[in-house]
């Protein structure tokens, strides 16, 4: 027999986090995420997500062993602005078991009902920086750190069995740096662009000089989307939680702004080094001695993840998106260590860039499909 068990408790909390852990213990491909971000994801004094919204985590048993878990989340702000009436689910890890599955999405589909809502969604987490999806393709590869989630071949199959149908796919690129050409079409509409002025693309030095565009950067992160599947506008406490977590990452000579004559942040790339063989070896933990090993790995990896690209939607037919490619471009080569890098989670449903990006000649490697149930 299945049991359900609501995670009220700090006992139950660390059996939540612990279990993903354990299940992919012996999987090359998959990155531990750390676990203080986990945890922050369950406590609505910290996360930002719960100024507005909702989410319960529920643990499934069977004979007092864990099988099973996920979380159920209401995102007020999407729903409101999107016109649904949506929950979603995160956090999703389950044994090769259809019972097990089939037990924890009987329980979602109650828990929504319960709250009003008449369609699940997910897997869709707590912030723009949670992975979206469950992957279908591409397991060989490894998981691009905590940028996207990782999850064995058979997930598919126990969504799809409880009768879950795509919602939309995001799809990851691969590109070798030194294969990286910009077209001259694309070359054509930078120089067009720079002659025209309105337009400038900064470079940086440091994170101070970083720091002082923030507050144009959070407008320009919540404007760049809107026209995204997965948009919604998000709160400045979200942003600065956004904009926080993505600047402990990124190499600061890398990074791109453009700008517009009214020194606005009209565009961004941001690119990541990849951290993940560290944070392999560290196992989700985040001491003093496995942050050294994070920042050592960030130093020698030959490979960059670009998980933050966007320019406002009035500036693609400016030559925006032209300058935008060259950034990245001109980002992916200010480094000569660097020989791969992956483009992570680009939504189908973001018809120029995915068109953009297949004219640089990247390749479409991995993919993570959101799944949907409306309920009766």
């Amino acid at each position: 027999m299945i049991e359900i068990i609501k995670v009220d408790t700090k006992a139950l909390q660390k059996e939540f986090v612990e279990f993903q852990y354990e299940l992919y213990r012996d999987c090359k491909q998959f990155v531990p995420p750390f676990k203080t971000d986990i945890y922050a994801m369950m406590n609505e004094k910290k996360h930002p997500f719960y100024d507005h919204s909702i989410s319960e985590f529920f643990l499934a048993k069977r004979d007092g062993k864990v099988v099973g878990k996920l979380s159920m989340l209401i995102n007020r702000p999407f729903n409101e602005y999107h016109g649904t009436k949506d929950s979603e689910f995160y956090l999703f890890d389950c044994i090769d078991d259809q019972e097990v599955a089939n037990a924890l999405f009987d329980h979602a589909t109650r828990w929504t009902l319960e709250h009003g809502m008449n369609r699940i969604v997910g897997p869709k987490g707590y912030g723009p920086l949670d992975g979206y999806g469950i992957q279908v393709e591409g397991f060989e590869h490894r998981q691009m750190m905590n940028m996207m989630n990782y999850n064995y071949p058979y997930y598919q199959q126990l969504v799809e069995n409880y009768g879950f149908v795509k919602e939309v796919d995001f799809v990851s690129s691969y590109v070798r740096l030194e294969e990286f050409v910009l077209p001259e079409k694309i070359k054509k509409a930078m120089e067009i662009a720079r002659n025209r002025g309105s337009l400038t693309i900064l470079s940086f030095e440091n994170k101070k000089e970083i720091y002082k565009w923030k507050a144009s950067l959070r407008g320009a992160y919540n404007k760049s989307f809107v026209h995204n599947w997965e948009y919604y506008p998000l709160t400045d406490r979200e942003l600065t939680y956004v904009v926080d977590n993505a600047m402990a990452f990124v190499l600061p000579k890398m990074v791109k702004f453009i700008v517009n004559k009214e020194n606005e942040v009209v565009g961004f790339v941001l690119p990541f080094p990849d951290a993940s063989a560290a944070m392999q070896k560290i196992k989700g933990k985040l001491g003093p001695i496995e942050i050294l090993r994070l920042l050592r790995e960030l130093k020698r990896t030959e490979w960059l993840d670009f998980n933050g690209i966007g320019i406002l939607p009035e500036y693609q037919g400016m030559g925006g998106n032209a300058l935008l490619m060259g950034a990245l471009e001109s980002a992916a080569r200010e480094n000569p260590r660097f020989v791969h890098a992956e483009l992570t989670q680009v939504a189908e449903t973001a018809t120029q860039m995915r068109k953009d990006l297949s004219n640089l000649g990247v390749r479409f490697y991995k993919n993570h499909r959101v799944y949907k149930k409306v309920l009766d």
